[in-house]
């Protein structure tokens, strides 16, 4: 019962979250309309959009919203590219992202994901050790038996991301989570991660993202 009640309350505030958000976005200036935002304006146009999910310093406290801080600046501009062009196809990226992407300029997206990636991320979520032991062999061996490989060799040992893959530590392991099973289902379609994750059980899964979110 308290879990139900707990996950209607995330959405019913990332819902008014986003309301509020696309009435503060169709009023702002220069970036929010399509023009390109000079670098000094994007933490302005984060701070004042991006940051009522994500947190004015990307460190979302909503887990409906991944954490944006440190996370690397291409993979940013690419994930905005998709939602603008409304190619990313998960259930949060049509709901938020694609209106909130529509107008922004090749400028702007490059603005708002320098300064989201110059942000320092925020501390792990503590799990039981019994969970993160389990998730961390998954992530750094991956599953054999099931043809799964180890996340670690594309996502960095510690999980910080390379100039190809992007950051996971920190991230909210609810967020992981969806994005895993969006993975299997190819709702979210990334032929490399669907073939990660189709074998997955929902419980590895979830061992991974709790491992994930731990980290620093």
């Amino acid at each position: 019962m308290c879990i139900h009640h707990t996950v209607r309350t995330w959405f019913r505030r990332g819902l008014l979250a986003a309301v509020a958000a696309v009435f503060s976005f169709g009023s702002l200036p220069s970036g929010a309309q399509g023009a390109p935002t000079p670098p000094q304006q994007a933490p302005e146009l984060a701070i004042a959009v991006c940051g009522t999910c994500h947190g004015v310093d990307g460190n979302s406290i909503n887990p409906m919203f991944p954490r944006l801080a440190g996370q690397k600046a291409w993979y940013i501009k690419q994930q905005l590219k998709e939602f603008r062009a409304q190619t990313r196809g998960d259930p949060y990226a049509v709901a938020y992202m694609w209106g909130m992407a529509n107008q922004l300029s090749n400028a702007t997206i490059d603005a708002l994901a320098n300064y989201f990636s110059r942000q320092t991320p925020g501390p792990g979520t503590p799990h039981s050790p019994a969970v993160i032991a389990q998730g961390r062999a998954i992530f750094e061996h991956g599953i054999p038996s099931q043809g799964v490989p180890a996340c670690a060799a594309c996502h960095g040992p510690q999980g910080l991301g390379t100039s190809q893959f992007p950051r996971l530590a920190g991230q909210h392991a609810e967020y992981i989570l969806k994005q895993l099973q969006s993975f299997q289902s190819n709702m979210r379609k990334v032929a490399i991660m669907h073939g990660v994750a189709q074998t997955l059980h929902k419980s590895q899964m979830k061992q991974v993202a709790d491992y994930l979110e731990s980290l620093p």
